[in-house]
């Protein structure tokens, strides 16, 4: 019956989705001139996603072939089908992003009204965020149908332990959801990386050279690399942000999934562990219907200042927030969950920790507030202030999505176990405070469905903003997308920091459920007492996570752990490093090719010649493909080989200095790069100069030293932490029965 419930949610996204696909594709494209430039974008968009998803698929089918043989055929399948459903998420994403931009610069010159303009961009934007909730859980519910019941993995008598032919033990069910979580991972992992390298790259060989050298405006159809930077805003900022946080939301129901049957197996009751593991599930599948409901609240009116259009947005979000609160209590007190009034309050404290991490973001990163409003004015003194006042500002702006992420675990935790201070580490306690955490990471996502239509509405609405320099709309058109572009960089970054801060919470819930497998892998392997550090002895079904820790001398003191920190706190310097190149060498070589059009290509500056729009995509496409692979297959490769060398002690150690650092960093950079854009965009709207002056410049050296920060590297340290936890686990049998150390 739960089930059914969840499927009635998922299809009812979806149902939504293509209402509002078909809505925004019926309507009109505009001047011959705007539909070619439509079409370009489109046709670019596809080459690159047709292209990356046949690399994509190739790595997920290795992949799979892999942990048939490690694990078992049905995690393998299970794999195939998370990565397909992720993959359909994103392309449908991209799709509707591609065939949205056009229409809303065309409403825009037709209506001249700024609301009904953001109804457009909007409502293109849901379909993203729809589509990664629906297609989420409606791919979950194909799991749970096929294997768990189909197959029987969930009968009392099934949902034990077992061990394969290479003595590699798993419960079956676990390990197939680990599998279908996997492949939501493989998938964002190149969508976010491979995305952001194109984007970037094509974005800072456009301002550099446009703006900086030939003086040109953004989005001016004498830059070649125009149409390739508009490409980039699809696969990166919407296929790549999409995968992104459609891997957080399966790994935080999976991951709570797996704490709520640990929690509730004392209680004898297999009901009630049943009840625990679809509790995720459920209050998601209520999340997306009321997030449609808050997509229909999102209004506007002429004239809108920046704040303005922000709380019209924020109205859709809040109201769904406080509706899926409310309904929490419900949805727990009717499954009858032991302690259901707490976990509802550690529902609604990710919910809470969600809004304040956004509003931080936004506070830090919109230039309706002073911390931007000082980089912009930095600007007078040169691009080296410039840059300094973004670090500056970008490090300060960690504090308060870190101090919220901290005081969220610690009151999901208690709200877990009913504020039982003097016991709150005993066993029966921690395992309820862990699902605590967990099920807040659901919370925070619970409204995803319209969290990601506000960060989808980003890249819609800059597209709109070049199309309409590009078919030379004019003036009052481009005044109305400039505002909703403005406003798309602000949400953009507000979508990066709720993304970071839900993959830390799914990244601390996938870490206990590590030590869950760790279990089921020392019983296989004959070990079924533990015999801690003063001689007594526990029985390995009853341990509890102290226990394993003490077991494996899990201890500062311990060096397999501290070199599994430093590792971990390496891979993410590492991993940015690795990035941050790739663009560099990617954007070198547009920059290279820009200068070579304006300089062979005659009369391109005088508008009499046509730029070679599509050599400029075709090179950011190949420099995605070539540079994406490695550091996506190092983040793979880490955990097992970590694992294999230092074992179960070495590899939470890796997976807590990934965290740590990643969540940290990952704040830092999107924050700072979001603030370096919206700097500029504050210099164009007329401060300092207004666009062409000294501090103009100044800002695009800026705007371009953060695209990479937050477009690029910064997010991708999102699927790092969670893609490492997520490996970890799946190869947690194999690191117990295999390590040198």
């Amino acid at each position: 019956m739960y089930l059914i419930l969840v499927i009635v949610a998922a299809l009812a996204a979806l149902g939504f989705a293509a209402y509002n696909f078909f809505f925004v594709k019926k309507l009109d494209e505009g001047t011959s001139a705007m539909q070619e430039i439509a079409a370009a974008i489109r046709e670019g968009a596809n080459a690159f996603i047709n292209y990356e998803y046949k690399v994509l698929y190739l790595v997920v089918a290795v992949v799979a072939v892999i942990m048939a043989v490690v694990t078992s055929w049905e995690s393998a399948v299970a794999l195939v089908i998370g990565s397909i459903m992720s993959g359909c998420a994103g392309f449908v994403g991209m799709r509707i992003a591609t065939y949205a931009n056009v229409r809303v610069s065309n409403e825009a010159r037709v209506t001249r009204k700024l609301g009904k303009t953001l109804q457009v961009a909007f409502r293109g934007g849901s379909v993203m965020g729809l589509c990664v909730a629906g297609f989420a859980l409606l791919g979950l519910s194909i799991v749970f149908l096929i294997f768990g019941f189909g197959m029987g993995q969930l009968n009392a008598e099934n949902f034990v332990s077992t061990t394969n032919w290479m003595g590699v033990s798993f419960v079956p069910f676990t390990m197939t959801m680990s599998g279908y979580a996997l492949g939501c991972s493989i998938v964002a992992m190149f969508n976010r990386v491979g995305g952001g390298i194109y984007t970037k790259a094509a974005d800072m060989g456009a301002d550099l050279v446009g703006k900086t050298e030939a003086h040109i405006p953004e989005d001016d159809p004498r830059n070649p690399a125009t149409i390739a930077d508009n490409v980039g805003d699809n696969v990166g900022d919407v296929a790549g942000m999409g995968a992104d946080l459609y891997e957080s939301y399966c790994g935080s129901i999976l991951a709570t999934a797996a704490l709520g049957a640990a929690a509730f197996s004392s209680a004898g009751s297999e009901a009630l562990q049943i009840k625990a593991v679809m509790a995720p599930m459920l209050i998601a599948a209520v999340g997306i219907l009321l997030s449609i409901l808050g997509i229909f609240l999102v209004r506007t009116k002429e004239g809108a200042t920046m704040r303005e259009l922000l709380r019209s947005l924020g109205v859709g979000v809040n109201f769904s927030s406080l509706l899926i609160a409310a309904a929490t209590f419900g949805i727990l007190c009717l499954l009858g969950v032991e302690n259901w009034v707490g976990l509802s309050f550690s529902v609604i404290t990710g919910l809470v920790a969600g809004i304040v991490i956004g509003q931080a973001t936004e506070y830090f990163t919109s230039h309706s507030y002073k911390p931007t409003q000082k980089i912009a004015g930095s600007a007078q003194t040169g691009p080296a202030t410039v840059i300094i006042a973004g670090i500056g500002s970008g490090m300060i702006s960690t504090a308060i999505p870190v101090v919220t992420i901290g005081v969220a675990i610690i009151l999901a935790y208690l709200c877990a176990i009913g504020f039982d201070i003097e016991n709150m580490m005993a066993p029966q306690n921690m395992s309820m405070g862990l699902y605590g955490i967990g099920i807040a990471a659901v919370g925070m996502l619970s409204t995803l469905g319209i969290t990601l239509a506000t960060d989808a509405y980003g890249p819609i609405a800059d597209n709109a903003g070049g199309n309409a320099e590009m078919s030379g709309l004019g003036p009052e058109v481009r005044k109305r997308t400039d505002a909703l572009d403005a406003l798309g960089n602000t949400t953009a970054a507000t979508g990066k920091g709720f993304a970071i801060g839900s993959a830390a919470l799914t990244a601390l819930a996938l870490l206990a459920s590590y030590i869950e497998e760790i279990r089921i892998g020392l019983i296989h392997n004959g070990v079924t007492m533990l015999e801690m550090s003063d001689g007594t002895m526990r029985f390995v079904q009853d341990a509890s996570i102290l226990d394993f820790m003490e077991y494996y001398r899990v201890s500062l003191m311990n060096p397999t752990v501290l070199i599994g920190v430093f590792i971990g706190a390496m891979m993410s310097f590492l991993f940015c490093g690795l990035t941050m190149n790739a663009v560099g060498r990617a954007a070198q070589s547009m920059v290279e090719e820009v200068r070579r059009q304006f300089r062979e290509i005659k009369g391109i500056l005088t508008g009499e010649g046509t730029p070679d729009y599509a050599r400029c995509v075709a090179i950011s496409t190949r420099g995605a493909q070539r540079e994406m692979l490695f550091p996506s297959l190092l983040a793979i490769a880490a955990p097992v080989v970590v694992g294999l060398v230092f074992g179960v002690a070495g590899v939470m150690g890796l997976l807590v200095g990934g965290l740590s650092s990643g969540f940290v960093l990952a704040v830092f950079m999107a924050n700072a790069g979001g603030a370096w854009d919206n700097a500029k965009k504050m210099v164009e709207e007329g401060h300092f100069g207004g666009k062409g002056s000294d501090c103009h410049r100044a800002t695009v050296v800026g705007d371009t030293v953060g695209d990479p920060f937050k477009d690029t590297s910064g997010p991708s340290l999102n699927i790092l932490i969670k893609l490492m936890s997520m490996v970890a686990i799946v190869m947690a049998g194999l690191t117990v029965a295999f390590h040198l150390f």
